[in-house]
């Protein structure tokens, strides 16, 4: 069978999966919200001032750049306080989580284990902290 073929069936698979469809539920839930729609266009526009500001060099005033910080903090936590926003971070991460894991059984199976039994270890089963750049591989 091809690996291409098989590869996007696995892609449909995918996106049946109850993660899957929870995930896209939330993105599409929070392009439609208004109210994050408006955090977002605050926070890009507190990025420009910022950057225009910091970019000015020794002339660059630091009072304001502190207070472009501030403002960026406030407005990025009610961000990521919102309920929607929340809801789509959850599903992100389980998304992520199912992503990694079929990552890490393909490259199980490139480096010769038996595709029907090997089992990636969870990061807290190698006290790694689930980040793979540091890591020297799964067993």
């Amino acid at each position: 069978m091809d690996i291409i073929k098989m590869t996007r069936e696995l892609g449909a698979a995918i996106q049946q999966d109850e993660r899957y469809l929870r995930f896209t539920a939330a993105r599409e839930a929070n392009e439609k919200d208004e109210e994050l729609m408006g955090l977002i266009s605050q926070i890009q526009l507190i990025q420009m001032n910022f950057q225009q500001e910091a970019s000015k060099g020794e002339e660059a005033d630091e009072t304001k750049i502190a207070a472009f910080n501030k403002e960026f903090e406030e407005v990025y936590t009610k961000f990521m306080t919102n309920e929607k926003m929340k809801a789509y971070e959850e599903a992100r991460a389980e998304i992520d989580e199912l992503m990694n894991y079929v990552m890490q059984i393909l490259g199980l199976c490139v480096n010769g284990e038996d595709p029907y039994t090997c089992e990636p270890q969870k990061a807290e089963e190698h006290d790694c902290g689930g980040s793979c750049s540091s890591c020297s591989g799964c067993h």
